[in-house]
């Protein structure tokens, strides 16, 4: 448990400078171009990216130690900030005012690309919880690693666009460096234990996943995987189908990510038409402290004795709470709902990764949350791009000038976002109804007692660096 704290620790100082960097230069850009299109391209080719990655990175973290994948990503993160450190100093001021600028946009791919590699630091981070912390308090760990996101994401909603505003790009991008290289000095410091790789071979089918869940893996060399190895994509399917009900509680949570995107897409807006974009961004920053809160009750109390159960309800939680934080035009009813809504999401993240993280051998767990990260990272900006259109061209006017109006006034309440209102009624409804199927279909009740019977061996998790 003190490995893995300082691992905590180190991981904190990481997402904190890639975050902090990263939500900086999406404030940069819209300052200097005054373009939604940029913004929107670049946050949804964040997305896009991680996605695509994820896969990839999730086999590299099954290939490797897992300190070594976490040396490797700091170091790209540090490069390709130093890179566009470089850039900043090397070309004139005028290179970066346009869209059309060939060197605004090499800029923004350079930080992209070492902001993005951050998720195989997370993707081997949830691995070291098997690898490290007994099966037992797995659930308390993952609650600790929800507060460490929330920590990152309070400094970030705060401190950069302070950041960006005082200081300028320049300056931010020389925190970002030095808090990078900061992170790579105490990483070389820790110790991850772990003196050989546990690797399956590559599962063609179900009976091959259940074998390799049986068997005893064996020592591979340690280095980048093999061309064949890189995309067994199959192998992980596979390993996924192997175990009952975890295909579908992977396809429940990216059906809530596709009813999140409701919230990516219309949250902003709805809180910068109740306030001034300053009083949004205090809020913002308050509200995430529920992250926090979320994170401690966890590490501090864990999931019960069936995580599965737990992610169901909170999601009830989440879908009442997204349904009615704006059933009448107030900030206060929406700032609360927020906080909220934030408190459940690291009990809801908690009891996918313990569940994944008892029930998947040790050996295929990076492709298969690398597998889940790039299926839910795709449902909700998918989501999003559907559900803006439909709400600015169809349900904002129907509701604000429309019969929608006068038909829906009880029960909304009267004012000009009580059509983003009635899309987040909408979202919250949708998710309940998922929700009630989950808990009584044949998959809650097999990942229910196949996880209760299951006890994860961790075979590589003694001696070493």
């Amino acid at each position: 448990m003190k490995n893995f704290h300082h691992v905590l620790v180190n991981t904190l100082l990481a997402n904190v400078t890639t975050s902090f960097l990263w939500f900086a230069l999406t404030f940069w850009i819209y300052i200097e171009t005054r373009s939604v299109l940029a913004t929107g391209i670049v946050g949804g080719g964040y997305m896009a990216l991680v996605a695509v990655c994820s896969l990839a990175f999730g086999v590299i973290v099954d290939h490797n130690r897992k300190k070594k994948v976490m040396v490797i990503a700091q170091i790209i993160t540090f490069s390709m900030y130093l890179l566009a450190a470089g850039m900043w100093i090397a070309l004139p001021d005028s290179a970066f005012l346009s869209v059309a600028s060939p060197a605004f946009w090499a800029f923004i791919v350079v930080i992209l690309a070492g902001s993005v590699v951050e998720n195989m630091r997370n993707i081997a981070l949830s691995t070291t919880v098997t690898l490290l912390v007994p099966d037992g308090r797995r659930d308390k760990a993952n609650g600790l690693v929800g507060m460490v996101q929330g920590i990152a994401f309070m400094v970030t909603s705060v401190f950069s666009g302070l950041a960006i505003g005082y200081l300028g790009m320049g300056p931010t991008l020389l925190i970002a460096l030095s808090a990078t290289g900061v992170a790579f000095a105490h990483l070389v410091t820790i110790s991850i234990p772990e003196d050989r790789i546990a690797t399956a071979p590559r599962a063609a089918s179900e009976a091959d996943a259940a074998s390799d869940w049986e068997g005893a893996a064996a020592p591979v060399p340690d280095g980048l995987p093999t061309l064949r190895d890189r995309v067994d994509l199959a192998g992980s399917i596979a390993a996924i189908r192997s175990v009952p009900g975890l295909f579908a509680l992977i396809i429940f949570t990216c059906f809530n990510n596709l009813v999140g995107g409701v919230y990516m897409a219309l949250m902003d807006p709805y809180g910068l038409e109740l306030m001034s974009a300053q009083a949004w961004g205090v809020v913002m920053g308050v509200t995430s402290i529920g992250f926090i809160v979320g994170g401690a009750i966890i590490a501090r109390t864990g999931l019960g004795s069936n995580p599965v159960r737990t992610l169901l309800a909170v999601n009830i939680g989440v879908a009442a709470v997204g349904g009615v934080f704006a059933i009448r035009e107030s900030w206060l009813l929406f700032a609360v709902g927020i906080f909220v809504y934030m408190c459940m999401i690291p009990a809801a993240e908690a009891s996918e990764q313990t569940i994944l993280q008892r029930v998947v051998p040790f050996e295929r767990q990076g492709r298969v949350f690398g597998f889940a990260q790039s299926l839910e990272s795709a449902a909700t900006p998918v989501s999003a791009f559907l559900v803006a259109p439909v709400a600015e061209f169809a349900i904002i006017p129907w509701m604000r000038e429309g019969s929608g109006r006068h038909m829906l006034g009880w029960l909304l309440g009267s004012g000009d976002t009580r059509g983003i209102a009635l899309m987040f009624l909408i979202a919250g409804l949708v998710m309940l109804a998922a929700v009630a199927l989950a808990f009584v279909s044949p998959q809650y009740r097999r990942l229910s007692s196949h996880y209760a019977g299951m006890r994860q061996p961790v075979p590589a998790a003694r001696g070493g660096r």
